[in-house]
């Protein structure tokens, strides 16, 4: 039998459905086209994205990151709930490409699926463009390929790349820190989108908790916990740097508070935080008493209630608060950066990193 007479082999066949693909275009792209912002040239559909820069940049520098959402989304896979892993995505790359001070402007997607369901598809996308809105950037393109053979049929991943913009004099960086600046903690939304192999292996292999079983500390299903949208926090960040003095910023993903923190801090300084000042939230309490996690693991393994972290100048402290906390976010005062008294060999780190210490105890924990 060749591929030319009837009932030959396709693509199709093959495990790859290119009128599949067609339909989940026309189901998802009415939320691409919520996303839009003035400077996008042309529509969907098109071979490249093309974004017209804005004028009135002085010394215009583009910011890139790419990434990912991890093992969060077997927890969706499990749920059957595809749209809140898409705000995910683009909280995992636009809260790295504001720590530099970069406006996201656009992002774009690559999706992997062993099959793809048009509907499935259209929910993973819907809520990429959820993020993407809250984050004021436009989705101006991507990518779905399905990989039969590769993948199981409703397996699915997601990764996407994001571009900014800044002022080459507004970059914010290690540089600018200064003994003395205050570090102030913006609150995590739960788990954000690290650790969840650990939280998985304790929480529903070790521990056979069952997702959609109600649990009295979280008010709601083990699911819908885990399934909480990492924090968007770029136009919070934006917003506070237009108006106080920000040295940097310092997203807390994968490594914990203290290991990104020390990665904006310069060589011989040292950023002194207080574990007193918050309480962790009770998903972090289950997943540490349950799975006799260490102190150290967990704080290395998941943010424990601090997202974003803000070093400012310690005249905008009370500026800082407010402005952050009128966006509706819970801050506070997490330290201060003071002169390290370690030599280069004890602190283990790089001679243009310093040291990030968490001190005391947190209530309650």
């Amino acid at each position: 039998m060749t591929d030319n007479e009837p009932g030959g082999a396709s693509y199709a066949a093959a495990g790859v459905d290119i009128d599949a693909g067609e339909r989940a275009v026309q189901l998802f792209a009415p939320h691409a086209k919520r996303t839009l912002r003035p400077e996008v040239m042309g529509g969907l559909g098109g071979f490249a994205g093309l974004f017209k820069l804005k004028g009135g940049y002085r010394e215009p520098v583009l910011a890139s990151s790419t990434d990912g959402v991890g093992t969060k989304i077997a927890v969706a896979q499990a749920m059957g709930k595809h749209d809140t892993v898409g705000r995910d995505l683009v909280a995992m790359v636009v809260d790295d490409l504001v720590v530099c001070g970069a406006e996201p402007l656009f992002l774009q997607d690559y999706i992997a699926v062993g099959k793809v369901v048009p509907e499935v598809v259209a929910e993973l996308v819907k809520g990429i463009a959820d993020g993407c809105v809250d984050a004021g950037c436009t989705l101006l393109g991507g990518e779905t390929a399905e990989h039969p053979g590769l993948m199981g049929e409703t397996d699915y991943d997601l990764s996407a790349t994001g571009v900014g913009i800044v002022e080459a004099d507004s970059v914010l960086s290690p540089d600018r820190v200064r003994p003395g600046d205050v570090v102030i903690a913006m609150g995590s939304s739960g788990l954000h989108s690290n650790g969840y192999s650990l939280a998985r292996k304790v929480l529903l292999e070790w521990g056979h908790m069952d997702l959609g079983g109600h649990v009295e500390e979280f008010e709601r299903t083990l699911g819908e916990e885990m399934l909480e949208p990492t924090r968007i926090y770029a136009r919070d960040c934006l917003a506070l740097a237009a108006e106080t003095d920000v040295r940097t910023f310092s997203h807390v993903t994968g490594g914990g508070l203290a290991d990104n923190l020390a990665r904006v801090i310069p060589g011989g300084l040292v950023a002194e935080l207080d574990r007193g000042t918050w309480s962790p939230a009770p998903i972090f309490q289950m997943i540490a008493h349950r799975g006799r996690v260490e102190r150290a693991e967990m704080e290395r393994t998941f943010n424990m209630g601090v997202g974003m972290v803000a070093v400012v100048a310690p005249e905008d402290t009370d500026r800082a608060l407010a402005v952050l906390t009128a966006r509706h976010l819970d801050c506070w005062v997490l330290g201060s950066i003071k002169k390290s008294h370690l030599t280069k060999a004890e602190q283990g780190k790089s001679a243009k990193n310093g040291v990030a210490e968490l001190m005391g105890e947190h209530p309650r924990f």
